[in-house]
């Protein structure tokens, strides 16, 4: 556990060569805290793994917590656990949510990253958190349906901050619904093909075992309230700043792997940050929704990560 001030206490951990090249996991949401699963993106013969719960995330604690929980603490945890872990250089690995650390965490600290794994990603501009708010729907209107009926109607006009009003009530009787509510409709809107609804093999039941439910996996509290927290203050991120401060990165390795059929980020945000990053090797699954753990997103982060090994 790192203690890293107000109160918060961050759980990290480290697995593969302790004399192995160093790469650290931002996990998504925020709030939806790692997995075992994770680990296995990357060669433990190669990397030194870190993988780390963001504040209020996981194992961190307190649990579900939003007070000093914003972008810039997230920043300064990284850099605290580099400083920790005496790491002087790292690559580093987000996906959903992640990115968008990852891109913001690389612009304060580009001396420190070796190169970028990004994966699913959300720039959190006005554009996408309405896109999740309303815009979903009009793939998965039953989800969706689910999702805004059970705000009631006098207060659907603003679905997201009657979410964050019953989110942040400390009452469990009116938290806990509405956290069931949030994650069902994200986990619905995640995959190509929902989990469950492919024939089922005996692989189909090993891989169900080992794989995280990205969305739900350390409780639904800490990922529906956290993540609702961040969007009603727009990531704590100016409008278009991940993009214009693009220009520290440029000089930097980068893959970008996307699922065409990403529903909860949207290929549009990875074609604008493609765009702005002509260095980087944009890969899109063809196959894929959003989830890391769907075949062709799973397969091209580790056939990222194996590349990556020529650069450290």
């Amino acid at each position: 556990m790192l203690d890293v001030g107000g109160g918060h206490r961050l759980y990290w951990e480290q697995c593969g060569n302790p004399k192995g090249v160093p790469i650290v996991f931002l996990h998504g949401g925020p709030g939806a805290g790692i997995a075992p699963a994770y680990r296995r993106f990357f060669d433990p013969t190669h990397y030194r793994i870190v993988l780390f719960d963001q504040r209020g995330s996981g194992r961190s604690q307190p649990d579900a917590e939003t007070q000093d929980n914003t972008t810039a603490y997230l920043i300064a945890d990284i850099e605290a656990l580099r400083e920790k872990l005496k790491i002087e250089r790292w690559i580093v690995l987000g996906g959903s949510w992640g990115s968008t650390l990852a891109l913001a965490y690389g612009e304060a600290f580009a001396q420190r990253c070796v190169g970028f794994i990004l994966r699913g990603i959300f720039l959190f501009s006005a554009e996408e958190v309405d896109w999740f708010v309303h815009g979903m729907g009009r793939i998965f209107p039953e989800a969706h349906r689910a999702y805004t009926n059970f705000i009631p109607e006098a207060e659907r006009g603003e679905i997201l901050a009657a979410y964050y009003r019953r989110l942040t009530n400390p009452d469990p009787a009116a938290h806990k619904p509405a956290a069931a509510a949030w994650c069902a409709y994200e986990n619905a809107c995640s995959r190509l093909i929902p989990a469950g609804a492919a024939p089922a093999t005996k692989d189909t039941f090993a891989r169900r075992r080992s794989a995280p439910n990205e969305l739900n996996q350390n409780g639904s509290l800490a990922m529906a309230r956290i993540e609702c927290h961040y969007m009603i203050n727009q990531g704590f991120l100016s409008p278009g700043q991940l993009l214009a401060n693009i220009a520290p990165l440029l000089k930097h390795p980068a893959i970008i792997v996307q699922g065409r059929y990403d529903m909860v980020c949207p290929i549009i945000t990875a074609d604008r940050l493609a765009q702005a990053w002509p260095g980087a090797q944009y890969r899109i699954v063809a196959d894929a929704g959003h989830s890391s753990m769907e075949p062709g997103i799973r397969a091209a982060l580790v056939k990222a990560a194996d590349e990556f090994k020529i650069y450290a």
